[in-house]
């Protein structure tokens, strides 16, 4: 490659959003989705462990033989690891609600990442070159934030 051919490279951008109502209602919908799903999961598990504890009962000769209390305290262990999993997963999404809910119209937040590529020539900053933003509102870039 020589001085004068560009290279192409991939960077990362962050998306900044600007809080409005139609952002907040979408933002508090999204998470009460989820937290809703998570609810979901919650319930099933508990229906699925307690049909594999049944099952494995049921299908033994003798449910007090301690093969099979070690077979059913497995089950539940990892039942209750993962209610410990989903829990703390609800937890968090209640409290980004709640700070969704903080937040004041036009405030600016980080929205996410998305990808893109951009040309590097000798002489570039590179550091300028990879610390590039853009700021929406409503889904309508607003600007775009470079180093």
């Amino acid at each position: 490659m020589t001085e004068g051919t560009p290279l192409s490279i991939k960077r990362s951008i962050t998306v900044r959003a600007v809080v409005t109502p139609a952002w907040k209602e979408e933002a508090e919908r999204e998470l009460s989705q989820a937290i809703s799903a998570t609810d979901q999961q919650l319930s099933q598990l508990e229906k699925e462990g307690q049909q594999v504890v049944d099952d494995v009962r049921s299908q033994s000769a003798n449910p007090l033989d301690p093969r099979v209390q070690d077979q059913v305290a497995q089950v539940q262990q990892q039942v209750a690891a993962k209610r410990a999993e989903l829990e703390e997963q609800k937890r968090n999404l209640l409290q980004q609600q709640a700070q969704v809910r903080e937040l004041e119209m036009e405030q600016i937040v980080e929205q996410g990442q998305i990808e893109s590529f951009c040309e590097l020539n000798v002489g570039d900053n590179l550091v300028s070159k990879m610390q590039v933003a853009i700021v929406v509102r409503d889904g309508v870039v607003e600007a775009i934030e470079q180093d």
